[in-house]
């Protein structure tokens, strides 16, 4: 019974008793699955969760751990890891991992001062029953260390494999399965002895779909009697139309809950009253303009890196599509990290594209200045044209018009190269 209206949060991970949620119970079933493996007394996976920052990975993992509990078949354990971020020694991360994982299992204190030490903490002669381990912001650890602890995890995997004649609990290791949270999959780590993390075993957070971004608006009109017009959620789904120069969030779980908040709260005074596409409008207008976001500064400080930036600029360019690959190593970095998606056309037909219509002006923001910094008054890529053009009509003179004026306000750059009378 829910006793207080619950709200909408997007700073870390929901409680599903205070906040609005899409139970995303596909993605939950897949993972805890996928822990467990197809046949639990044979072991689990190792597996990596991933996708860009503030799109529900950890809370989606909390509650895999909530379920695997429930059965009691397992030790089960998440632990984060950003405090050690900026580690080097893979030692002490070894040190630090197995204290907090001695204290998590009530185990008898083990003297654990190197990598070689801490694998005793997974000893069939230590731990009682199989266990799964989470390990939350893996990622964000230091090259040397994070690969130091795939090359570790996987000497235990191989371990198990090799002893397939016997019971996950039967086996010299009773690590059954454990996942991997982070921004990259992890599978990419240089490390020449390989990866126990096998690519069929990686499991990616998409965006809410349009259905669940319906559902979770849907709540809040149930639990405040506020009715919100189906037009408003669908401008946070995706683009009403080129007119209204409202853009849209197309499902990003972190911004589309930072919206809502501002829409229903921040922005909500007369509670009495339906929430309007006008209101929308307004609210839009001061989370482009006047808030701070911390997804868009993270989406912002990725983009502007070396050796990334030049690329990214370049896909402000209207000239043609860039073919997305994987392996580009510049936009695999892009991708991981939520800068940019991919438009698939077909499964042979594949293009880089920006996430969200909001992303992409806010980034267009940003840079604006860097792209065009000797013109002015440039036309915004969502610019009004409706006094130009029509679903069946253009304004010839119209649009002569407005390039009068930009050549008027731009004259200087733009016809610097121009060829000269010489009389």
């Amino acid at each position: 019974m829910i006793l207080t209206m619950r709200r909408f949060s997007s700073y870390g991970p929901i409680d599903r008793e205070l906040h609005y949620y899409v139970p995303r119970q596909e993605l939950i079933d897949k993972a805890t699955q996928q822990l467990k493996g197809y046949n639990p007394n044979k072991g689990g996976h190792y597996i990596t969760v991933w996708a860009p920052r503030q799109t529900g990975k950890t809370w989606i993992m909390q509650e895999v751990v909530f379920s695997l509990r429930q059965e009691n078949q397992f030790d089960v354990v998440i632990l984060p890891l950003q405090h050690l971020s900026n580690v080097t020694d893979v030692n002490r991360v070894a040190q630090v991992l197995g204290r907090e994982l001695m204290e998590k299992l009530s185990l008898d204190k083990l003297s654990i001062n190197t990598l070689e030490d801490f694998g005793l903490l997974f000893k069939r002669q230590t731990l009682s029953k199989p266990l799964i381990l989470i390990l939350d912001e893996f990622d964000g650890l230091s090259e040397p260390v994070l690969a130091g602890l795939v090359g570790f995890f996987r000497n235990i995997y191989n371990s198990r494999q090799n002893q397939a004649d016997k019971s996950t609990a039967e086996k010299d290791y009773l690590l059954h399965g454990m996942a991997l949270i982070g921004v990259r999959t992890v599978l990419d780590v240089e490390n020449a002895k390989g990866s126990p993390f096998n690519v069929q075993r990686s499991m990616h957070i998409p965006n809410l779909t349009h259905d669940e971004v319906v559902y979770l608006f849907n709540c809040y009109q149930q639990e405040s009697g506020q009715l919100i017009e189906p037009e408003v959620v669908e401008g946070i789904w995706y683009e009403l139309n080129v007119a209204s120069s409202v853009t849209s969030f197309q499902g990003q779980p972190g911004l589309t809950s930072w919206f809502g908040e501002l829409l229903t709260e921040t922005y909500n005074k007369a509670t009495d009253q339906p929430i309007t596409l006008a209101h929308f409008k307004g609210v839009y207008a001061a989370a482009l303009d006047l808030l701070p976001n911390n997804n868009i500064l993270n989406l912002i400080s990725k983009a502007k890196q070396e050796p990334y930036k030049p690329f990214f600029l370049e896909l402000f360019q209207t000239k043609t599509k860039v073919k997305f690959t994987y392996r580009d190593p510049i936009i695999n970095f892009l991708y991981m990290n939520g800068v940019v998606e991919v438009e698939q056309v077909s499964l042979s037909e594949n293009y880089v594209k920006f996430p969200c219509p909001y992303i992409q002006k806010q980034l267009f923001s940003y840079f604006a200045r860097e792209l065009y910094h000797e013109m002015d008054g440039l036309y915004d890529p969502f610019e009004d044209f409706s006094d130009c053009l029509t679903e069946d009509s253009l304004n010839i003179l119209q649009l002569l018009h407005r390039y009068e004026q930009y050549l008027q306000a731009n004259r200087e750059q733009v016809l610097k190269n121009a060829p000269r009378r010489g009389d």
